[in-house]
Order: structure tokens, then C-alpha cells, then sequence
């Protein structure tokens, strides 16, 4: 799982994926006799290879404009096939994109005041910064309902969101265009990225639909595989994957940092491992190899 592929991660407070990290996982997938496949690939290959093989299906979450300018090359010399999962207030410029938000007030700003949180950070350097842009982020995380109360700090500070989604995210005809490529396959998000397990049940249910919907008629394609918002237990559960199945979707995607060994997995809580932030090859690797690769980390050993 991948958001931004940042040319410069430091300028962006180290929230997105490097290059450098980006390029490494690739290498190291193929490296490690990992094919990188489709998502419908590797599911069709899990139930009908009786051999155990290793696949690997990469995804990239909110339609990020850097998924094109950086990471569609990369992905091309490696002729690696990939999902991307778009909700449509990113498209339409309306998606209330807090993290954005945070994310220029904590680098513009040498002190920063989060009044609904009561704290004030005084945030002059790097360091300070992300520090300041974590806790916030994880207050938020905590309690989904709070995404809201950061709207009054964003106005005061004359931050627009919707200028920020124009900056960050690709606009419907830069999506239409990247949907025809051959390495590329479009999924869904939600229409406004909200924590599903928040909403009354036709909320969510209209989440989903709406979102699918509104990228059926904008790509002229099925749109089959959704990823939930968030992704954790607090965002989504049984209740929303009911909801996806129900909707017609093949396969949901959560944000539960494992594999998949079954054969035959629960298409509506598939997991991903999620790739980036402050991660270093050998996190990474780490996290891909397991338990056994952690603990060696951890003592120093190569």
C-alpha cells in the first residue's frame, strides 16, 4: 500500500514514500522471487495454482498526482501492474483532506495552536514538525468525528483544502487518461473518504455506491474493487464488508499490516502492507520477511 511517491519527502515531513524506497521495494520483490501482479491476477492464481507462490499486488490509495509524474515511470521499467483507489471528492476538489491541511499548517507555521485539541506546539524545525504533525494525526485517528473540528483552525490559518486537493491529487481527465494505460486499474474509495464505520448504514452504503457510480461513468469501465478509508477497525468491519458485497464489489482492501496465505481469503478484508513514512529498506524488509527478519533487525544482524 502507497499514498504519495515523494520527490522530496523532507519538504513533505517524510509522509508520503521516497523515491529511493520506492524503487527499492520494486527491486527487492523481484529480487526475492516475488511476481508483481493484478489484483484480479493474483486472486485467480491464488485459487487456481496448486503450487504456493509468491505474488505481489501493489496499490496506491487517493489518486495522487505524484503516482503519475513520479511513480508510472518507475512502475513501467518494471513493467509492474498496479491498482490505484480514488475517492471522488479528490477529483472533484471537495474531499476534506485534513491531512493535507495539517501538513502545510505544521511546515508553514514556526508554532502551532490546535484549538479543539487544547495544545500548542511550537514546531521551528524538522524534527518539531513532525513530531507536532503525528500527535495531531494521531488525535485524529483515535476518533474519526474529530476530522471535522479541524475546520475552524484550517480557516483561521487561511488554508484551503480544496486548493491543496488541486495541488496533490489528478483532476478527471488526467484519471480518464491514466485509466487506459495497460498497467493500470482503477478502484474505488468512497465519494468523501469518511470512516464508513461512523455512518448510519445508508450513509456508508452511499459511499461506496455513489463513489463507484460516479467512476463508472467517468471512466466508462466496471469499477469491481473498493478500498475502505482508513482501513483499520475503528474505520470498517463486518458491517461494511456486507456492504461492498452487497454493492457488488469483488474485493475490498483494508489498511491489517499482513499477508494473505489462504488460498481462499476473505475477499471483502483483504490486507495490505503498508509501504512508506519513515520506513527504511530495512523495515521493509523486515515487515515482507516476517517475525524471524524483524527480530534480526532489531538485534543488528544483517
Amino acid at each position: 500500500m502507497f499514498h504519495e511517491i515523494q520527490q522530496d519527502c523532507r519538504s513533505e515531513l517524510m509522509t508520503g514514500t521516497s523515491v529511493a524506497l520506492f524503487e527499492y521495494s520494486l527491486k527487492w520483490l523481484r529480487q526475492e522471487g516475488w511476481e508483481i501482479v493484478s489484483l484480479e491476477a493474483c486472486l485467480e492464481r491464488l485459487a487456481r495454482d496448486l503450487q504456493p507462490r509468491r505474488y505481489a499486488v501493489l496499490t496506491f490509495d487517493d489518486g495522487y498526482r505524484d503516482n503519475v509524474s513520479t511513480a508510472l515511470p518507475i512502475l513501467e521499467r518494471n513493467n509492474a501492474p498496479f491498482m490505484m483507489y480514488v475517492p471522488t471528492g479528490a477529483l472533484t476538489r471537495t474531499l476534506e483532506s485534513w491531512w493535507l491541511g495539517l501538513r502545510e499548517l505544521v511546515r508553514s507555521r514556526d508554532t502551532v495552536t490546535i484549538d479543539a485539541m487544547g495544545m500548542r506546539f511550537r514546531c521551528p524545525d524538522f524534527r518539531n514538525k513532525t513530531v507536532a504533525f503525528d500527535r495531531v494525526a494521531e488525535w485524529v485517528h483515535e476518533d474519526y468525528h474529530r476530522v471535522a473540528m479541524l475546520a475552524p483552525t484550517f480557516r483561521r490559518a487561511g488554508i484551503s483544502l480544496s486548493a491543496l486537493n488541486e495541488t496533490y491529487f489528478l483532476d478527471e481527465r488526467e484519471l480518464q487518461v491514466l485509466a487506459r494505460h495497460p498497467l493500470a486499474s482503477i478502484g474505488a474509495h468512497t465519494a468523501s473518504h469518511p470512516a464508513l464505520a461512523c455512518l448510519d448504514v445508508l450513509s456508508a452504503r452511499a459511499e461506496m455506491a455513489d463513489n463507484r457510480n460516479y467512476l463508472e461513468e467517468l471512466l466508462q469501465r466496471p469499477v469491481r474493487h473498493v478500498a475502505y478509508p482508513y482501513g483499520n477497525s475503528r474505520a470498517c468491519g463486518s458491517r461494511e464488508e456486507h456492504l461492498a458485497k452487497e454493492i457488488g464489489f469483488s474485493t475490498a482492501v483494508t489498511t491489517q499490516d499482513r499477508h494473505v496465505f489462504d488460498s481462499r481469503p476473505n475477499h471483502f478484508a483483504l490486507p495490505r502492507i503498508g509501504v512508506g513514512g519513515r520506513d527504511t529498506s530495512a523495515a521493509f524488509k523486515a515487515r515482507m520477511n516476517g517475525v524471524q527478519s524483524a527480530v534480526h533487525v532489531l538485534l543488528g544482524h544483517n
